[in-house]
């Protein structure tokens, strides 16, 4: 069971970032399973951020350069992958087509217009909002920011259909059970509260009902979500995230 339990973990590790470690079985069970881990692996790239953020805090380096450096930390820790699913996400749902080309455009390798303009958007929003964000919640935000987007994900496969016959996604999704859910919401309601208590549990409920208006529209447009709009999920979800920490942080209660 316990080797079981950390071939899982592995394969998210493996799917959610380019860190060096293999899983030895690649079971659809196992892929499943792996989603049980997709915040743990989002705290952990989180702390990783936050690891940077010291290290350059104590070199006295800019804010704005200690900002981009986070930014690009996480593009290349997670290899670009949930960034490459928001450009083939935006080229398709912004093209007017029908559904079968959308899904299409998402297979394409070439990125279009909007896919450019998406990426740029979104890492000037980061950028810029990790900038808003005060230094005292800086490690709050990039906590938060990194494992609520990947639990968003595991919720989003599991009150959404795939919109695919096969494809990379459908490993995991095939496999995904409530227990799978519920014990993958339960680790990020208690890392939520953890790290910021009520506040961390209003930002979750944001993220929660972002998940459920994303998957109902990616629904509407291709019959279901795809490893894309995961992707796409998940690089919004970290804006919004920043965003809410940046708003709440000038609540005083």
């Amino acid at each position: 069971m316990f080797l079981k339990k950390m071939n899982s973990l592995l394969l998210a590790i493996q799917f959610l970032s380019i860190l060096p470690l293999r899983a030895n079985k690649f079971s659809e069970k196992n892929m499943a399973w792996a989603l049980v881990y997709f915040p743990v692996v989002g705290l952990f790239l989180g702390g990783v951020l936050v690891g940077l953020n010291i290290l350059f805090s104590i070199l006295n380096t800019t804010s704005i350069t200690i900002n981009i450096i986070l930014v690009i930390s996480l593009i290349i820790l997670t290899a670009g992958m949930h960034l490459d699913g928001l450009a083939d996400t935006a080229d398709a749902f912004l093209s007017g087509k029908e559904k079968k080309e959308m899904l299409g455009i998402m297979r394409d390798p070439h990125i279009g217009a909007m896919g450019v303009l998406s990426l740029i958007s979104v890492i000037l929003l980061k950028v810029s909002l990790l900038s808003m964000v005060s230094v005292s919640l800086k490690p709050i935000a990039l906590m938060l920011m990194c494992s609520l987007s990947r639990w968003a994900a595991v919720a989003t496969i599991f009150f959404f259909p795939y919109a695919r016959q096969e494809g990379k996604a459908g490993v995991f999704i095939k496999g995904m059970n409530l227990k799978i859910f519920i014990i993958s919401s339960i680790a990020v309601v208690i890392f939520a509260a953890v790290i910021w208590q009520i506040k961390g549990a209003v930002v979750l409920m944001v993220v929660t009902g972002f998940s459920c208006v994303l998957g109902k529209f990616s629904t509407k447009k291709i019959g279901g979500i795809t490893g894309d709009t995961l992707g796409a999920e998940i690089e919004i979800t970290e804006i919004i995230t920043l965003f809410m920490v940046f708003m709440l942080g000038n609540i005083n209660y």
